[in-house]
C-alpha cells in the first residue's frame, strides 16, 4: 500500500445507520482522505456489562452497508485481541501494521466534550488527528486543552443514533431508509431490535 490518508470510525454500529455513512463522507470529502475504515468495537469499554448485538451480526450490517463504495472499508482489527476495544491500542496495531499510512479518528461534534475521559488521551493525540464531524460553531465554544487537537467540519445535522433506531423497532415503527436498504432488510429478515425479537436491547448507542 503507498503512502495514504486513512480516517477510522470506530463504534458499535448496533445497528449501522445513514448518518455513520453520512459523517464518513464527509471527513472523507473534507480532509481529503483516500480511503475511510470502519472499525466496528468487539468490547466497547464505556458499555462493558450492557447488552449488546453479537459481533458477527453487527460484522455482517456493516458489510451491506458499505458494499459498492471503494473507499469505505470494514476493519476486524478491535476483533482480534481480547479485552477492551481502546483506540489507541487500535491505533498503535494499525501504524505497525500500515506505517506507510497515515490515520485519522473521526468522531461526532458531541464527542469533542468527552476526549478528556478517553484512555491515555494525552498520548492518542500525539499518535493520530481527530477529525469532529458536527456543528462547529457549537463544538468551538469546548475549551478543554484536547479540543485543540480536533480539527472540526460540518455535516448536516442530524439526529439519528442507533438507540432510536432501536427504540422505533421496540416501539414496533419503520425504520426504512434510516438505514441503508440492505441492512433494513436484514433487520427485517432476521427479526432484530424487537422487544420480543432476537438479540432486543434498548440501552446506550
Amino acid at each position: 500500500m503507498s503512502c495514504c490518508k486513512i480516517g477510522l470510525l470506530g463504534g458499535t454500529f448496533d445497528p449501522v445507520h445513514l448518518t455513520h455513512l453520512h459523517m464518513a463522507e464527509v471527513a472523507r470529502d473534507e480532509c481529503q482522505l483516500d480511503e475511510v475504515w470502519f472499525v466496528p468495537a468487539k468490547v466497547p469499554p464505556h458499555k462493558q456489562g450492557c447488552p449488546i448485538t453479537p459481533g458477527e451480526t453487527r460484522i455482517e450490517m456493516l458489510k451491506l452497508a458499505l458494499k459498492g463504495i471503494p473507499y469505505f472499508k470494514l476493519s476486524l482489527v478491535e476483533f482480534e485481541r481480547e479485552g477492551p476495544s481502546y483506540t489507541i491500542d487500535t491505533v498503535k496495531h494499525l501504524q505497525r501494521r500500515y506505517p506507510e499510512c497515515r490515520f485519522y479518528f473521526i468522531i461526532g461534534g458531541d464527542m469533542i466534550a468527552e476526549l478528556p475521559a478517553w484512555h491515555k488521551i494525552e498520548e492518542l493525540v500525539q499518535l493520530v488527528s481527530f477529525i469532529g464531524v458536527g456543528r462547529p460553531d457549537v463544538t468551538r465554544k469546548i475549551s478543554h486543552p484536547w479540543a485543540r487537537y480536533v480539527h472540526q467540519v460540518e455535516m448536516i445535522p442530524s439526529h439519528l443514533s442507533s438507540s432510536l433506531i432501536r427504540k422505533r423497532r421496540q416501539e414496533g415503527k419503520s425504520i426504512r431508509f434510516l438505514v441503508p436498504e440492505p441492512v433494513y432488510e436484514y433487520i427485517e429478515r432476521h427479526g432484530l431490535y424487537h422487544t420480543s425479537g432476537k438479540y432486543s436491547r434498548n440501552k446506550g448507542e
